[in-house]
């Protein structure tokens, strides 16, 4: 900014203020699920599945973190990942497995991960339109296949 002769005021009033609360309410979200004792239970419920399969665990936590970050953003899902598969005793291909639910799974939702979001502000400013629908359908498909391949390639 020194070098350009620009004022920091013009950076500031191009910051999309409203995103901060949002992000602020995930690491409440995170919070609350550590002192509810529910990472605990996750991570009990975890080693059972690994216990019985450690296939079964790669499939099935890949798919429900991927899933699970559209629901909640990726940034709470994958803090709340972390959490449990450090507090057991996890087969590195299982981490692996929900390394890559986080990554891809946000691909399917516009709420999937906080990237998404701001992308999305500023294609808004540059009055380009991204309907959920839309974004949705096409992430359906992307995610959804680009998940099974991935999985697949860490099982094989």
């Amino acid at each position: 900014m020194a070098r350009a002769k620009k004022s920091p005021f013009t950076i500031i009033k191009g910051i999309s203020w409203a995103v901060l609360p949002l992000v602020a309410g995930l690491f409440v979200i995170v919070e609350a699920l550590n002192k509810t004792g529910m990472t605990q239970q996750l991570s009990l419920l975890l080693n059972h599945i690994v216990s019985r399969s450690e296939t079964a665990a790669i499939w099935l936590n890949g798919s429900v973190v991927a899933f699970a970050c559209n629901l909640m953003n990726n940034l709470p899902a994958g803090l709340i990942a972390g959490s449990v598969i450090q507090s057991g005793h996890t087969p590195e291909m299982v981490k692996s497995a929900v390394l890559i639910g986080v990554d891809l799974g946000p691909n399917l939702s516009i709420t999937g991960s906080l990237a998404t979001i701001l992308w999305l502000v500023a294609l808004r400013r540059e009055a380009q339109e991204v309907k959920a629908w839309t974004f949705l359908r096409l992430g359906s498909v992307i995610m959804t296949t680009a998940l099974i391949i991935t999985l697949l390639s860490l099982w094989i």
